[in-house]
C-alpha cells in the first residue's frame, strides 16, 4: 500500500513539475514574442517626420549715415520680399528607450527636440544706395538676420508646431496602444502612461 502511495505522489509530482515547466516555457516564449514585435514597432516609428509650411515675409530696409555733423545723410534703402519654406521634423530614430522584459515595461527616457529649418528666398527690390553709404555684406547679413528672426517668429505663432506634435502623438500611440494590449505598461521618464490622455500631456509638458 505504501509503495502504491508512494508512487502516486512521485507521480503526481512529476505531473506537476512536467505542468510547471511547460506553463514556464509557453510563457517565455510568449513573453519573447510581445518583446520582439514591440521592438520591431519601435523600429517601424523610427523614422523622420517632418511638417512642412510656406511663409512670406515683405521687409523694408533702411540705414542713413551722417556726413558732416547731421548737416548731411547718406540713405541706403531696399525692398525685400521673402518666399521661405520652413520645416520642423522629429527624428525618432533618436528616440532612447529601454525593454524592461522583467516588468514588461517600455521605459522611454528620452524624446529628440524639434528641428526647425528655414529656406529663404530672398528677392530685392528698389535698392537704392548714396555713394557715402554703398551696400556691403553686413548689410545683407543684418537682413538675412532680421527676416530668419521675423520668419522664426510667424512659425512660432503658426499650427506648424502643434501639427508636427500631433503627428509625433500619433507616432507613439502605435506604441502604447501596441504595449497596452499585451499588457505592457509604457514609461516616459519614469511617468507611467496609462491613457491617450497622457500622450497629450507629454505633449504639453516636454515638447512645448
Amino acid at each position: 500500500m505504501k509503495k502504491v502511495l508512494v508512487g502516486a505522489i512521485i507521480a503526481l509530482a512529476s505531473v506537476l513539475i512536467y505542468k510547471s515547466c511547460a506553463d514556464y516555457r509557453e510563457e517565455s516564449a510568449t513573453l519573447k514574442e510581445s518583446s520582439l514585435l514591440i521592438q520591431q514597432e519601435l523600429k517601424n516609428v523610427s523614422k523622420l517626420i517632418v511638417t512642412e509650411g510656406h511663409f512670406v515675409e515683405v521687409y523694408n530696409y533702411a540705414d542713413s549715415k551722417e556726413l558732416f555733423g547731421s548737416l548731411v545723410t547718406a540713405d541706403k534703402k531696399a525692398l525685400v520680399v521673402v518666399n521661405a519654406e520652413a520645416t520642423i521634423s522629429y527624428d525618432l530614430s533618436k528616440v532612447e528607450y529601454e525593454l524592461d522584459e522583467a516588468e514588461k515595461t517600455i521605459k522611454i527616457s528620452s524624446i529628440p527636440e524639434p528641428e526647425v529649418k528655414i529656406n529663404p528666398d530672398f528677392e530685392y527690390y528698389d535698392v537704392t544706395a548714396d555713394y557715402f553709404n554703398p551696400f556691403k555684406a553686413g548689410d545683407y547679413n543684418a537682413i538675412k538676420e532680421n527676416v530668419n528672426a521675423s520668419l522664426m517668429r510667424k512659425i512660432e505663432a503658426s499650427s506648424l508646431k502643434s501639427n508636427a506634435e500631433n503627428r509625433l502623438i500619433s507616432e507613439l500611440s502605435r506604441i502604447y496602444v501596441l504595449s497596452n494590449s499585451m499588457g505592457w505598461t509604457l514609461e516616459y521618464n519614469q511617468k507611467t502612461i496609462d491613457s491617450y490622455d497622457g500622450l497629450l500631456n507629454l505633449s504639453s509638458t516636454k515638447l512645448d
